[in-house]
């Protein structure tokens, strides 16, 4: 298992589109891939479970792989929300 924190840095937080732009990227990989906040953890393959986490900027989120694939998962998600989940903000 490999897992790794990153913190929420758009304005207005894990919203309906930068998290379909996580669930779109972690669909692409085989492992079981995970993302938790508190107690709360959920599928990051899910835009439901996602939603859920109600991740407002500032947000501590630790994202859990599993697999044949899972640094480059892991990798990847961090790098996906230190670059705002490709979102431009104004």
């Amino acid at each position: 298992m490999t897992e790794a924190e990153f913190q929420i840095i758009n304005k207005q937080g894990l919203h309906a589109r930068p998290a379909t732009a996580l669930v779109t990227l972690a669909s692409k990989f085989n492992s079981n891939i995970f993302l938790s906040r508190g107690e709360k953890r959920i599928n990051a393959k899910s835009i439901l479970g996602i939603l859920v986490l109600a991740a407002e900027k500032g947000a501590t989120l630790k994202v859990q792989a599993d697999g044949e694939d899972e640094e480059e998962a892991v990798k990847a998600i961090v790098e996906l929300a230190k670059n705002k989940f490709g979102m431009t903000e104004e």
